[in-house]
């Protein structure tokens, strides 16, 4: 994935919930409603989130020095990781508490203006689907005939997946406060108001929870899909190089793969052949997969044909 590509989804995630946010915490501030509070404080939080994206991004980018020779290409996974611990601490955590103060002092207060709860939410419902789209727009060329629960694990560029599963929990997050805001408003019983405050919190953590998992396998190192590997396999092969013996791979950043191979070269090659034979086996690999840039090869004999 290309990181302009991300970073339209980022921008356009960013200035939706920025705008968001404002209009939840102006429908708070008039109906006092625990749920408005809730998505307020998430709006924040992801808006928060955007900009840690941006600068993640920007951080990769700085080149390669002694102490990181390898360069910075992980920035932008560690920032998506800070992000789902934003999402949960602020986000859940804080959903959680409101939800249940709400509930347990459900017959003090009611909700003012509940129209104007709901005519904000379903602004924010509309903003939110702008930035939704965005992702999925920018996410189904790279998702390809994987299923979208396939694209988020697998995916070795963090932002598109973080972005998407921030507008999925976050179109839900409003459906919820809407039923809770709703329910209050049919029923004339606060309590439904701080239970649809919890289910944002839940449905938070749930999220943040899958993020920082798959984001710490991102930071630890992953290698190559399955579909790269194959094809390096089968790239290495050709003119004086007769088979891979073995081969490891690691993404040092969503765009940078990192290939060690021992390749083993067709026996009574000279130096000037075995030189050519590298050369040739990693343009191959870098036109299988463009995003193998860091490519070491170790020629050995192969001694099965000796």
């Amino acid at each position: 994935m290309s990181a302009e590509g991300s970073k339209k989804a980022i921008v356009a995630a960013l200035f939706a919930n920025g705008g968001i946010a404002v209009a939840k915490f102006t429908g708070f501030a008039i109906t006092g409603s625990s749920s408005m509070l809730a998505e307020g404080v998430h709006s924040v939080a992801d808006t928060s989130n955007q900009g840690l994206l941006l600068f993640g991004q920007n951080r990769a980018k700085k080149d390669a020095d002694q102490l990181h020779p390898f360069g910075y290409g992980r920035a932008r996974y560690f920032y998506s990781f800070v992000v789902a611990l934003v999402l949960f601490s602020l986000g859940s955590m804080f959903a959680l508490y409101e939800g249940y103060q709400k509930i347990k002092h459900a017959g003090d207060h009611g909700l003012d203006s509940p129209l104007v709860a709901v005519v904000i939410l379903l602004v924010a419902i509309a903003l939110e689907c702008y930035s939704f789209f965005t992702a999925y727009r920018e996410s189904k060329p790279l998702k390809g005939d994987a299923s979208w629960w396939s694209f988020i694990r697998n995916s070795r560029s963090p932002e598109l997946p973080v972005v998407l599963l921030e507008d999925t929990g976050a179109l839900i997050g409003l459906v919820l406060a809407l039923g809770g805001v709703g329910l209050t408003m049919a029923t004339g019983n606060a309590v439904w108001d701080g239970i649809g405050t919890v289910c944002i919190g839940v449905l938070l953590g749930m999220i943040a929870v899958v993020l920082m998992i798959e984001m710490k396998s991102l930071l630890i190192g992953e290698g190559a899909t399955e579909a790269e590997e194959a094809a390096l396999a089968r790239a290495l092969p050709g003119e004086g190089v007769d088979r891979v013996i073995h081969m490891k791979t690691q993404y040092l950043g969503p765009e940078e793969l990192l290939l060690a191979a021992k390749i083993a070269i067709t026996p009574g090659a000279d130096a000037t052949q075995v030189a050519a034979a590298i050369d040739g086996a990693e343009a191959r690999a870098r036109a299988a997969v463009p995003h193998a840039r860091l490519i070491y090869l170790e020629p050995d004999i192969d001694r099965a044909s000796v």
